[in-house]
């Protein structure tokens, strides 16, 4: 039986969602992100070291990393699914997507929560508008840009099916799927970017996510 250790308003939300594509049983343990710092509990290091989710165990494996995790499901239990195959020209695209997610597109994405955090601290008021300073300045010189190249490069990918990689759902936009819904809930996607738009619609309309969102529970980044 594969488990799903899975910490509420995670990456780990995307498992979920592949292993009901896949049709696959699982079963799920739950942990839940300390109230004040975020972080999720010292109960995950017993499962992997690094204590973060997603991770699942399958029989005596432990898979850590989102990536990784979707290649193992999709290599051992896939038959074909979700996947563009080897000799077609989307195979190569899909497998870019899966490690674009975490290698290039979080980054960004994780120093603007932290920078926007600086902003935000309670700290002495003397320091504040320091702090505030240094982090609008990396916001609007660094972060922001990035962030918004990305987008566009998300919104261009998505002109030609609809699908990141091929004419069909796959495991690509199975792990886009946090990216983009966390730009979404934290900044709002305008009408600049309708296939973004058009491309979230299609994923929340599917029964395995929203099958996935009921087990999974509260997922924030949706609201």
């Amino acid at each position: 039986m594969i488990t799903v250790h899975h910490l509420n308003n995670s990456r780990s939300q995307r498992i979920l969602w592949l292993l009901e594509e896949l049709e696959l049983p699982y079963e799920i343990v739950r942990y839940q992100r300390d109230a004040e710092t975020m972080l999720a509990p010292q109960a995950l290091k017993d499962v992997h070291p690094l204590g973060k989710s997603p991770v699942i165990t399958d029989g005596a494996a432990t898979i850590a990393e989102s990536g990784t995790i979707v290649e193992y499901l999709l290599d051992k239990y896939g038959m074909g699914r979700l996947m563009p195959g080897k000799d077609g020209p989307d195979y190569w695209q899909a497998r870019f997507w899966l490690h674009y997610v975490e290698g290039s597109a979080m980054p960004p994405l994780l120093m603007k929560l932290v920078f926007n955090r600086v902003k935000e601290a309670d700290v002495p008021f003397f320091v504040k508008p320091v702090a505030k300073g240094i982090a609008d300045k990396v916001l609007s010189s660094f972060v922001n840009p990035q962030v918004k190249n990305h987008m566009s490069y998300w919104e261009d990918s998505l002109a030609a099916t609809g699908w990141f990689a091929g004419a069909e759902l796959s495991a690509a936009d199975i792990m886009m799927s946090f990216p983009v819904e966390a730009v979404a809930a934290r900044a709002g996607l305008g009408n600049d970017h309708p296939n973004l738009r058009a491309w979230l619609a299609k994923i929340h309309g599917r029964d395995a996510y929203k099958a996935a969102l009921e087990k999974g529970g509260d997922y924030t980044l949706l609201s």
